[in-house]
């Protein structure tokens, strides 16, 4: 029996390998040239560079252990913790986030009550959120009325707001608290006060002290190439544009401009959008379901430098830009602070983020012009501005999806519809969590459903 996967980034790679394994036929359709979607690394002058994702959370395991399962373990390293200091950026200059801080939740009362992050209105307000009683359970609502709700709202513009943004490229007053921060409802509902419910857990018995990120040595591409390498002696690979699935008999067509490929079953690895498209001729409802999860637009820019060339850095992992302070920079990582063997010590990478939610524009510029107006930026934030030796820019249009108000509802919605049809698996960003353990587990899980 075969199986079309379609996608040949993480998601639909994490398939492949899991079908090879069970001794599966499987076929990898894949547009692009090669293989592994955003996951794309470069080095330059012995820097380690991302043009995606350049990490993933140690909490979701299913990327650790697919890397230890390839062999990739003695390459693993963990980000610098003992250094973790992040910025956010409060009448244009850069104020560390204070500690003993959970997302946006306070632990620590005399940190909070120093840091010049925040007025004395919200401090008053966060001291007094410990009294908070459990309510009745609300029905789905924004990141930014949940917090607000909690803290006010300087601090959904100064925490939540930021801290998202760097994370899902989107809006905290658009996005789903049930979705985007399930365990602070969960909390919210046993304890009523977030900070009581957070500091309750972390008396808990721990599993042990992790690193909060974890990547590997010589860039996350090593994982995409270890799963082609696995793949490619038992999986065919197709590149070219998939431009319609179809039902046919008991199982699926898929139609690559002149020609079409038979399979038994049908794995969606690809943005939801454009399994929307793909299934329009077979399941209209599905196909709108799809393609009305929204997605962001982003660009990423690694500007490197030789070291007795720039000026300062400030010490920590990097900085991130409130929406209502922003200009052209969402966020900014100190690569080589960050994680070891990255960037040598000659060096200096300042890893850029921009677009998101309400800042697509960007992409419609010209890279010497987002260059220039991210290094006059990096000036006023930094204190200096020196030529890069090297400058790398990557566009990545509709690649994060947005877990909007109601998004579990939908993603129950469209389960039920594909379920209706026999051989039909969805995996991917767009559905139960955005980072690459997330699209490595729901590949292999789309798998397991084929092999069952």
């Amino acid at each position: 029996m075969r199986t079309a996967i379609i996608g040949g980034g993480i998601t639909g790679l994490a398939a492949a390998y899991e079908l090879t394994l069970a001794g599966r036929e499987a076929v990898l359709i894949e547009q692009e040239p090669s293989l592994g979607g955003v996951i794309q690394t470069e080095v330059v002058d012995g820097c380690v560079l991302e043009g995606g994702p350049d990490s993933f959370l140690s909490a979701k395991p299913a990327g650790e252990e697919l890397a230890r399962e390839l062999g990739l373990g003695g390459d693993l390293i963990g980000s610098l913790d003992h250094q973790r200091v992040t910025y956010v950026v409060r009448k244009g200059r850069l104020v560390p986030l204070p500690d003993g801080l959970l997302m946006m939740v306070p632990t620590k009362v005399l940190p909070v009550a120093a840091s010049p992050l925040l007025g004395w209105g919200t401090k008053l307000r966060m001291g007094l959120e410990i009294f908070r009683k459990p309510g009745l359970p609300q029905p789905d609502r924004s990141v930014a009325a949940f917090i607000e709700d909690h803290y006010g709202r300087e601090a959904v513009d100064y925490l939540a707001e930021p801290l998202l943004a760097g994370v899902y490229g989107g809006s905290a007053d658009r996005l789903s608290v049930a979705s985007v921060l399930t365990r602070f409802v969960e909390l919210e509902r046993r304890y009523g006060s977030l900070t009581r419910g957070v500091l309750a857990a972390r008396r808990a018995p721990a599993a042990g002290s992790a690193p909060l990120f974890r990547t590997l040595k010589n860039g996350l591409a090593q994982l995409a190439a270890e799963l082609e390498r696995r793949i490619r002696p038992h999986c065919r690979v197709v590149q070219a544009r998939a431009q319609q699935v179809e039902r046919a008999g008991g199982g699926w067509t898929v139609r690559l401009g002149g020609e079409s490929l038979e399979a038994d079953h049908m794995i969606l690895a690809c943005p939801a959008w454009a399994a929307g498209e793909l299934l329009r001729s077979a399941d209209e409802r599905l196909s709108s379901e799809l393609e009305a999860i929204p997605y962001t637009s982003s660009v990423t820019l690694a500007l490197g430098y030789r070291r007795e060339e720039c000026g300062p850095i400030p010490p920590g992992f990097g900085f991130l830009v409130p929406a209502c302070e922003r200009q052209t920079l969402v966020a900014c990582t100190f690569v080589g602070a960050k994680f070891p063997c990255r960037v040598p010590e000659t060096h200096v990478v300042l890893r850029c983020f921009l677009g998101g939610s309400g800042g697509e524009a960007v992409l419609e510029q010209d890279d010497e012009d987002l260059i220039r107006a991210v290094r006059a930026e990096l000036k006023q934030l930094l204190g200096w501005d020196k030529e890069p030796r090297f400058t790398r820019l990557r566009r990545w249009r509709r690649a994060m999806a947005q877990y909007e108000v109601g998004h579990a509802r939908r993603i129950a919605a469209i389960r039920e519809m594909a379920a209706r049809h026999p051989g039909l698996q969805l995996a991917g960003n767009a559905y139960e969590g955005i980072g690459v353990p997330d699209c490595i587990r729901t590949g292999r899980d789309a798998a397991r459903a084929v092999v069952r």
